[in-house]
């Protein structure tokens, strides 16, 4: 299943086209949402988007992983990951999406 991947400047495009900010305001526009959505997730923030969904950063313990080729043990620091936990919406859109 290899699909086409959306990218900063698909958004500012899609801005462009139907808000009609000029090109430049739009892929700054795109770029300030994007810079306040991951400083807020630097800062340990979640963000959430309505009928979308919300990204979070959790903390994960150290523990002892493997190297599969090997089965050598190997400590694995602890670290913060980001989660995204989709809408019941976007959930629904995305199935729908299967049935064609």
């Amino acid at each position: 299943m290899m699909g086409k991947t959306l990218t900063r400047m698909d958004l500012s495009e899609a801005v462009f086209s139907e808000v009609g900010l000029s090109r430049n305001e739009s892929a700054e526009l795109v770029e300030s949402v994007l810079k306040h959505l991951s400083d807020a997730l630097v800062a340990g923030e979640n963000v959430k988007i309505s009928s979308f969904g919300t990204f979070s950063v959790r903390n994960k313990n150290a523990r002892i992983g493997r190297n599969p080729k090997t089965g050598e043990e190997v400590p694995i620091l602890p670290r913060r990951v980001l989660t995204f936990r989709p809408s019941h919406l976007m959930k629904e859109r995305v199935a729908a999406g299967n049935r064609r």
